[in-house]
């Protein structure tokens, strides 16, 4: 009796892991609608022949990445109306948000995911739905937050793949140069053309693309990430700050927090930058609205004198000090709703020492500066 007992019990638990093996391959797709508008929110300067910085902020949400084809859809029919409007050409150099490829993490998941109701659950399910490369990742985690490393790392191999692919093809479609916003990578590197990751710490990473849909440099790895992603993302002082010359000038992109700094701003000045792009995010729907909480790093400015926006535009590029050489740059924010996590920031463009905004709260918006 006990014997058969056994045998019983091993049959259903067999049935029941094959059971749970045939779910986590089940990948079907949901009905699926987005808002593919854009609106001209700035539009600085005169057409000449010296190009543009085209700031596209973004509206997505987390359906936008359940499949690449998905999120292509939405970006290329952003530039697609920013083309109608006559501001791409073959000098112009588009930026885009910050973790517009970190997202792509959630790519190719089951519907309980994208129907989760909170930031926390979707992770969750995230989990369940891989259950080895989850653990293999886990083991690998580095930082004080592993779960948060192990949800990046696990299909960090994918994501590079996907981010090259969609980022790269987009500037080649579209013939411009595009600052590919960030993703969160394992050591990621370029090698004979190709974007890889390696087993190290994860960085915060930005890609630029040329007309030809091939990387131009190496990525640009987060100099200062801020408190709260310090767990899990490692700030990179030994490669550096780089400037990459484009059809439109000597670019240099500072990654979110980076952009704070005086230092960011006197290394891309000792090596010519005359442009700075800034590809940020803030999360939580009222972040832009409420207090500065302040930074040890940076003296000049107190925590609570001013709004977290205010501080972003007293900060960046126009007021610092020594000074920016650059000629022109802009700041460009991840914007949508991201479970029960919302975000916020308003895109500005920065041009002689003035500061023009986009004053829309809600919806994708393009910033245009004719240089």
């Amino acid at each position: 009796m006990r014997k058969l007992l056994y045998i019983s019990l091993s049959l259903a638990l067999m049935a029941l892991l094959t059971s749970y093996a045939l779910w986590t391959r089940d990948r079907p797709q949901a009905h699926y609608l987005s808002d593919l508008r854009i609106q001209l929110a700035v539009n600085q300067g005169t057409p000449a022949d010296r190009g543009n910085l085209l700031a596209v902020q973004t509206e997505v949400f987390p359906t936008d990445y359940q499949n690449i084809e998905r999120l292509h859809r939405k970006l290329a029919a952003y530039l697609q109306q920013a083309r109608e409007q006559g501001l791409v050409n073959a000098k112009t150099v588009v930026v885009l948000p910050e973790h517009i490829g970190t997202w792509l993490m959630v790519g190719g998941e089951k519907n309980e995911l994208y129907q989760a109701r909170s930031l926390k659950e979707a992770m969750n399910w995230l989990a369940v739905s891989n259950p080895l490369p989850f653990l293999k990742a886990l083991i690998g985690a580095k930082g004080q937050s592993r779960l948060d490393d192990a949800y990046l790392r696990m299909k960090a191999k994918k994501m590079a793949k996907d981010y090259q692919l969609l980022f790269g093809g987009l500037a080649r479609e579209f013939q411009v140069t595009l600052v590919a916003g960030s993703i969160i990578l394992p050591e990621p590197s370029v090698s004979q053309g190709r974007l890889q990751i390696g087993s190290g710490a994860l960085y915060n990473s930005s890609l630029v693309f040329g007309s030809d849909g091939l990387p131009i440099g190496q990525p640009q790895r987060q100099v200062y990430p801020t408190s709260a992603e310090s767990g899990y993302v490692s700030g990179d002082t030994r490669q550096g700050l780089q400037v990459i010359d484009t059809p439109a000038g000597r670019l240099g992109v500072l990654i979110g927090s980076d952009s704070w700094y005086p230092e960011s701003y006197r290394t891309l000045n000792q090596q010519g930058a005359r442009l700075v792009a800034v590809p940020a995010f803030i999360m939580g729907r009222d972040g832009w609205e409420q207090p500065w909480r302040g930074d040890q790093r940076i003296a000049s400015l107190e925590p609570g004198a001013l709004s977290q926006g205010q501080a972003w535009q007293r900060l960046t590029l126009s007021a610092q000090a020594p000074g920016s050489l650059a000629n022109a740059g802009v700041s460009v924010f991840l914007r949508g709703q991201f479970w029960d996590q919302g975000s916020s920031g308003q895109s500005f463009i920065n041009s002689q020492g003035q500061v023009f905004a986009d004053q829309g709260k809600q919806g994708a918006r393009l910033l245009n500066l004719w240089l």
